[in-house]
């Protein structure tokens, strides 16, 4: 019973650690300069406005990550146990060390998985915040495409 409480601990232990590394975006990660002659002040209040929209935009996905952090590390566990138990042949010892391995990469899978969705969520924040100071003619970083037929090597 002491390996099956430890187990518990340290699965909410490592649950709670990848609730700290998630977290939706904060702001944007790109550089919008206000378009020649607007006042500082109306940048601002517009740069306000499209922080919002942004945060609004992926609202429904921020707890995305965390969730497949936990799911992940939960089936792992779970998997990790029930294999234990088949190769030990119901000893819980090997129960208990499937449990405590399957952890282990479930926690690891989970939290590639939760900076993956993390990435998503903040390129998504961008996009929808460039949109908005775009449309209050703000002027945002541009990228050219590539002229066809020409090779770059």
């Amino acid at each position: 019973m002491k390996r099956f409480t430890r187990i518990t601990v340290l699965t909410a232990s490592v649950l709670a650690s990848l609730a700290a590394c998630v977290s939706a975006p904060t702001g944007p990660t790109v550089a919008i300069m206000p378009r020649e002659g607007k006042p500082f002040e109306v940048f601002q209040q517009e740069d306000q406005q499209c922080r919002e929209f942004a945060a609004n935009s992926i609202k429904d996905s921020s707890n995305v990550a965390l969730k497949d952090a936990a799911t992940s590390a939960a089936i792992a566990a779970a998997l990790g146990a029930a294999a234990g138990a088949m190769i030990g042949g119901g000893s819980h010892t090997n129960v208990g060390t499937g449990a405590g391995i399957g952890l282990l990469g479930g926690a690891g899978i989970g939290a590639m998985n939760a900076s993956g969705k993390e990435n998503q969520s903040q390129t998504q924040y961008n996009i929808a915040y460039q949109q908005c100071m775009y449309s209050k003619g703000n002027q945002v970083p541009s990228y050219s495409a590539p002229i066809s037929g020409r090779s770059y090597r």
